[in-house]
């Protein structure tokens, strides 16, 4: 579980990444989610894009995912939202206490 000063360093460090995935009209798919999935066990942290016409607002999408993928939702501004997940096996980022 993320409290408030681990949420505010993922946010410093999320501010610099280009979104790598889209949800589009097509919305979230289980093939969608285990790639998202694969991705957070590679890099930890992602940032995520809504666009208009999926029919999810970014929160929606947001939770939707961080549920199926197993990770936390560490922000949501605008369309735009960041996910993280610890990493089994390459853990690169260390969260301050």
């Amino acid at each position: 579980m993320l409290n408030g000063k681990r949420r505010a360093f993922l946010r410093k460090m999320a501010n610099e990444l280009d979104p790598v995935f889209q949800v589009g009209k097509s919305g979230i798919s289980e093939e969608m989610c285990l790639q998202i999935g694969n991705c957070l066990e590679a890099r930890e942290l992602i940032k995520l894009r809504v666009l208009e016409n999926s029919g999810y607002t970014a929160r929606e999408a947001a939770e939707e995912i961080a549920a199926q993928t197993a990770s936390e939702v560490v922000a949501v501004i605008g369309s735009r939202f960041v996910l993280y997940r610890e990493s089994k096996t390459k853990k690169v980022i260390e969260l301050p206490k």
